[in-house]
C-alpha cells in the first residue's frame, strides 16, 4: 500500500479541529504548569514548542514569562496562532524534520503525541536531530507520548462522536509497529464528506532512549501521567520523557 503523508491534510483540515476541539484544555494547561514547576526554568529563557498547532500552549508558556517560539507544519494553524504573537511569542510554519536555529533554545517541548507520524525511521531520527541541534548545551527536551503498552491493552475499537450536524465514525486498530485511527466524517443524511486515517508509530521508552542517545541526548526522567506520576510500563497512560543535551 502506498504511504500517504496523512498528517499534512488532516492537521490542516477544519474537521480535525472540530473533532478535537473539546480536548480537556484545563487538564492540558494544568499539565504544563505542573511540568514548569518541576523543571523550574529561569524567567525569559528560550523555549521551542514543536508541533504547536494553534498555539494555545505556546501562549500559556509565554504568559508565564518565557520567550517562546512555536512551529507547526500546518499553515492554517500557524496563521491562527499568529493572533497570539507578542514580543516574547512567535510562530513559524516549519517541518520538524528540517534544521532550525542551532544551539539556541533552553527547552523544547513536544506535547500530546505530536510525533511518530512519518513513514521511515530516518525521518523520525531527522526530527530528533533537528530538535536536539536547536538546543543549547544542557538544554532540556520534553516528549509527551502515548504509552504503547497501555494503549495496546486499552484500544477502543469503534465509536461515533456527534459534532453539530456532523458525525465522526471512528475505528481503531493496530499492527506490530503502528496504531491506526480511521475517521469517517458524515453529514446528517449519512453521506460521507471526508475520510482520514491517522497512523502513529509504536515507540517504546527504549526506542526513544536510543533515538535521543544517537543525538547526544540523555534521558533524565520518565513520568507516566499529566500529574507527573511514576511511569509504569503497563499501567501508565502516558510516557513523558525528559532528556538533556550532553556536552559535546
Amino acid at each position: 500500500m502506498q504511504y500517504k503523508a496523512w498528517y499534512k491534510d488532516w492537521f490542516s483540515s477544519p474537521y480535525y479541529h472540530m473533532l478535537y476541539n473539546n480536548r480537556d484544555e484545563e487538564e492540558a494547561l494544568l499539565f504544563i504548569e505542573t511540568l514548569i514547576d518541576y523543571l523550574k526554568p529561569n524567567k525569559g529563557c528560550k523555549m521551542l514548542d514543536v508541533a504547536c498547532g494553534k498555539g494555545r500552549h505556546s501562549k500559556a508558556l509565554a504568559d508565564m514569562g518565557f520567550d517562546v517560539t512555536g512551529i507547526d507544519l500546518s499553515l492554517p494553524s500557524i496563521e491562527e496562532a499568529r493572533s497570539f504573537e507578542e514580543d516574547n511569542l512567535h510562530f513559524y510554519q516549519h517541518d520538524m524534520r528540517l534544521p532550525l536555529w542551532m544551539n539556541y533554545f533552553d527547552f523544547a517541548f513536544n506535547f500530546f503525541t505530536s510525533f511518530g507520524y512519518f513513514k521511515t525511521q530516518r525521518e523520525h531520527n531527522n526530527a530528533i536531530r533537528s530538535i536536539a541541534q536547536s538546543l543549547q548545551q544542557n538544554g532540556i527536551l520534553v516528549i509527551d507520548y502515548l504509552n504503547v503498552h497501555y494503549a495496546e491493552a486499552h484500544l477502543e475499537k469503534s465509536f461515533i462522536k456527534q459534532v453539530n450536524d456532523l458525525s465522526f465514525h471512528i475505528s481503531k486498530w493496530q499492527n506490530e509497529d503502528h496504531f491506526f485511527k480511521q475517521i469517517q466524517v458524515k453529514d446528517g443524511n449519512n453521506n460521507l464528506k471526508h475520510l482520514f486515517t491517522e497512523r502513529v508509530a509504536k515507540f517504546s521508552l527504549g526506542d526513544f532512549t536510543e533515538m535521543l542517545a544517537y543525538h547526544k541526548m540523555q534521558v533524565q526522567q520518565v513520568f507516566g501521567d499529566y500529574k507527573l506520576g511514576r511511569y509504569d510500563v503497563n499501567k501508565s497512560p502516558r510516557m513523558i520523557v525528559i532528556a538533556k543535551k550532553l556536552n559535546s
